[in-house]
């Protein structure tokens, strides 16, 4: 028996679910998320809150059961409090900027890096060495926040580069005469 499938799902105030078939859409203050569920389980909702049950007891039946149940509470998450991730920037002329929906990144090379934020994704830049992706699809938050890490990743000498908020760039030591 899954744990994670067995939980319900609550639905909080002010957000409302539709069930269409194998898609579930939930609706609430930050917008719309809808997700198609495989046939391998059954979605109920009761009133605020949403339960996933698997059909049978196949392997591959168990295991959507967890993994449905949580993007059903991701969706919920998305349109309630929506995603966030937090990235740094390290490195003496390292700095970011925005205007408008075009993020401007000076990562040392000889021309300023421009990445065009997607739709349904905001990103604001409050110092110029720190990067903040917010979104209701946290699937494409993270892969935004990805992208952007990806164009100077941290490196284990000096520690420069992009790195996420908290993250662990294990330093190694240099040269030796």
């Amino acid at each position: 028996m899954s744990r994670i499938g067995k939980k319900p799902v609550d639905l909080p105030a002010g957000v409302s679910a539709s069930l269409s078939g194998q898609t579930i859409e939930v609706k609430g203050p930050k917008g719309t998320r809808t997700f198609a569920a495989t046939d391998d389980v059954t979605i109920t909702i009761d009133g605020n809150v949403v339960t996933v049950k698997p059909r049978g007891l196949s392997k591959r039946a168990r295991s959507q059961w967890g993994m449905t149940r949580n993007q059903i509470e991701n969706l919920v998450t998305g349109v309630t409090t929506g995603f966030k991730k937090e990235l740094e920037i390290q490195g003496v002329g390292y700095r970011a900027a925005i205007t408008g929906n075009i993020l401007k990144l000076s990562l040392g090379y000889s021309h300023d890096v421009n990445f065009e934020v997607p739709d349904g994704v905001t990103v604001v830049v409050p110092k110029q060495t720190e990067i903040i992706v917010e979104g209701i699809d946290q699937q494409v938050v993270g892969q935004v926040a990805a992208n952007i890490r990806e164009w100077r990743k941290p490196e284990p000498y000096k520690g420069k580069g992009i790195r996420y908020k908290g993250e662990f760039v294990f330093r190694k030591e240099g040269k030796k005469k």
